[in-house]
This record gives C-alpha cells, structure tokens and sequence, in this order.
C-alpha cells in the first residue's frame, strides 16, 4: 500500500528533519516561538533532569504507540504516513513568521525545503489513497 517513491521520498526528508531541528537550536527558536513556549514552557518548572525525564517518557509512549500502528496492519501503516505530511504544512509557519517581522525568524533556511519534499510527499500520497478507494 506504500510505494517505494513515498518511502524514498520520507527517507530523503529525514536529513532535512535533523538539519532543521539543529538550525533550529543553534538560533535559540525555543526562545522566541509561542507555539515552542506553549508546549514546553510547561517543562519550565521542572529541573533540566525532570525535563528530560519527563520528554523521554512521553517520546517513548509515542513510540510505542506509533509502532503498534505500523505492526497492526498495512491501513494503519498507510494512516501513520499523513503524519510527516502535515509536519511539512506546519513547517511553513516559519516562512509566515518571517514575512510577518520582515526578516530571518529561526528555523527559516531549512524550512524553505520543506514545501518542497511536501509537494512531492502529498502528490504520492494522496495518488496512494485515490487508488486504495
């Protein structure tokens, strides 16, 4: 139910994830983004070690969940992979941001590229999930 062209094309975004999460944080986004700040602001309170305690648990949890779904059958497998194609929509709120102050906001380069792999990314799936109708 996954082609190959939708797995290569999820495996090519995976060096652009790493890229962009480490522009990232060397611009210090986590400082400036409201949507950052909303959800792990609330990790503030917490001592660095209770902060990574508490993100491992949590990324383990979904791990486990998304794992589930990828062994409990090919529907869901097919399900799982909408996932990275939202992220690629949401990515371009770093292209909306930066227009709105006029100028770089953190995370900007690399998110340039995701519209990109996202156009191709949905044109595969979305033509997976016509055929499987």
């Amino acid at each position: 139910m996954i082609s190959l062209k939708l797995k290569n094309i999820f495996a090519l975004s995976i060096p652009l994830f790493i890229a962009h999460g480490t522009e990232e944080f060397l611009t210090h986004f986590y400082n400036i983004d409201a949507h950052d700040q909303a959800i792990f602001g609330l990790l503030s309170s917490l001592s660095n070690h209770g902060a990574t305690f508490v993100v491992f648990q949590i990324m383990f949890w979904l791990i486990l969940i998304v794992s589930y779904l990828l062994i409990s059958s090919e529907q869901w497998r097919f399900r799982v992979m909408f996932i990275p194609g939202i992220i690629f929509i949401y990515e371009l709120h770093h292209l909306y941001k930066a227009i709105a102050i006029g100028g770089y906001y953190p995370g900007l380069v690399t998110a340039l590229f995701f519209p990109v792999i996202g156009y191709f990314y949905w044109r595969e799936l979305l033509k997976l999930y016509k055929i499987n109708q």
